[in-house]
């Protein structure tokens, strides 16, 4: 019994350092297929419902044929390895009578490695830039990944005038200019409709600042598509893009798009479509439901049918396209009785 303990430990050691290790497309199946057996070895509501669906661990052999959780199990399980306690439990916003989401985190310094090392990918250190967040609807609320996430950036950024903002308007507005004036690289990340709000009540013409968006009205304003929202806040930032971070709750890693629209995966994340009328096919080339391979979420499940619809390229990016409700698809509504 204690090599067996003994051994599960050191393999847990050892995927947590393959994981971000990873750099081509055979190292990533590689490391996924051995990330899936041994989640369907040690996440029992995973186990359960690989069994469910008569899934052979050993007959899986590739991507294509790993079974996809859906995401609304993070709202009725507790989907966490076995002998595991979580360090931290995110929570998803989610409306007026609808049931949050809850994602249990085994050892928060993954989630920390996997959002520092993607993000240093995409932007370089933090240390370079001053970090301004606009995240009222996540301040107002605990349990919020993305809040831990702009609170690490803001602290390891070491600028003075880093900083969150509720509804600060004309204070944000001064400290942007500001720093627009001294030549600052700076980030200023905002949920949608704060950036709407913003831009409604002062203009800029902003050339050391970058903008991200990570989605969301909140029930606050009209939903609208990307390309209009994009442009809206490109004339009231005076910028020719906006970039955008795709994450959310359910998951320990995020993708970013830096004004085109296309997400870029760091190397131990990736997406596949699923054909939106039948939960267990694939489609290829075409809109379909984004399945995500989250390998940084070891811990509890990496491989995750969200409610996205999107499209992938052959070069690997991918984008978002809307939503749906996949209560009515079919799959997705199996073992709700769990």
């Amino acid at each position: 019994m204690v090599i067996f303990v003994k051994a599960k430990w050191l393999l847990f050691a050892m995927l947590e350092k393959k994981i971000f290790e990873i750099q081509t497309p055979e190292s990533f199946e590689t490391t996924a297929l051995a990330v899936f057996r041994w989640q369907y070895e040690q996440v029992p509501v995973y186990r359960k419902f690989c069994d469910f669906l008569h899934i052979n661990p050993t007959g899986v052999t590739s991507l294509k044929k790993i079974p996809f959780l859906p995401i609304e199990f993070f709202k009725s399980h507790s989907i966490i390895a076995e002998g595991m306690t979580p360090e931290i439990t995110f929570t998803s916003s989610g409306t007026t009578g609808q049931v949050p989401s809850s994602h249990h985190v085994a050892k928060k310094y993954i989630y920390e490695e996997s959002f520092l090392k993607g993000f240093r990918q995409q932007y370089g250190a933090p240390e370079n830039w001053a970090v301004l967040a606009l995240l009222p609807s996540y301040l107002e609320r605990e349990g919020s990944s993305l809040i831990y996430m702009a609170d690490t950036l803001i602290k390891l950024s070491k600028h003075p005038d880093s900083g969150f903002y509720l509804y600060e308007h004309e204070t944000l507005a001064q400290k942007i200019e500001a720093l627009e004036a001294k030549g600052q690289k700076t980030l200023l990340i905002g949920v949608s409709f704060a950036l709407l709000d913003l831009v409604e009540t002062h203009q800029f013409q902003l050339k050391h600042t970058t903008v991200m968006e990570t989605g969301g009205m909140k029930g606050r304003r009209k939903e609208l598509v990307r390309e209009e929202l994009h442009e809206i806040l490109k004339k009231g930032f005076g910028v020719n893009h906006i970039h955008s971070e795709y994450g959310m709750t359910e998951l320990l890693s995020q993708a970013y798009s830096k004004g085109s629209g296309l997400f870029h995966c760091p190397p131990w994340m990736d997406v596949l479509t699923r054909d939106p009328e039948d939960a267990l096919s694939w489609v290829y080339g075409a809109t379909g439901g984004l399945n995500i391979i989250d390998l940084a979420n070891l811990y509890s499940c990496s491989f995750i049918a969200t409610q996205d619809l999107g499209k992938k390229y052959p070069d690997g990016s991918f984008e978002i396209l809307g939503r749906f409700d996949t209560s009515d698809i079919r799959g997705c509504n199996l073992m709700v009785s769990l």
